[in-house]
């Protein structure tokens, strides 16, 4: 089996699937080991996706990308393996905040400005094989 690297390259994903409403991302527990899925908003941009999280550092899953930034990320029924982030350069965050935002708004019928300046991004970057 080969190694897997950050992608240059989208994996093979279903067409469209960008414009879908959710991704499903698996994390490990940091302290039971045990996978946990959840279900989320994103903005996928090339190879990565951008979250928003909205309660921050006190998300579980927040919490346990910070313990093990390995995760698999499922778009419809495609699954790829991920190394998950949280966004620290300025340049990223603006782009996290602004796609996920100008993605979720006009389906949204509230507000979304609070929660796109308080929320904690995390880009999910998508791994491909490595032959």
């Amino acid at each position: 089996m080969g190694s897997e690297r950050p992608s240059e390259h989208s994996p093979d994903l279903p067409p469209g699937v960008g414009e879908d409403d959710f991704c499903y991302v698996t994390t490990r527990g940091r302290v039971s080991g045990r996978r946990h899925e959840i279900e989320i908003w994103f903005a996928l941009d090339g190879t990565h996706l951008y979250l928003l999280a909205g309660a921050g550092e006190g998300s579980d899953w927040v919490r346990n990308l910070r313990a093990d930034p390995n995760v698999t990320v499922r778009l419809r029924d495609t699954t790829v393996p991920a190394i998950a982030r949280v966004v620290e350069e300025p340049d990223e965050d603006r782009r996290a905040r602004t796609l996920v935002f100008d993605k979720y708004q006009p389906r949204y019928t509230g507000g979304l400005e609070d929660w796109r300046k308080r929320a904690l991004p995390i880009a999910v970057d998508l791994l491909v094989p490595q032959s």
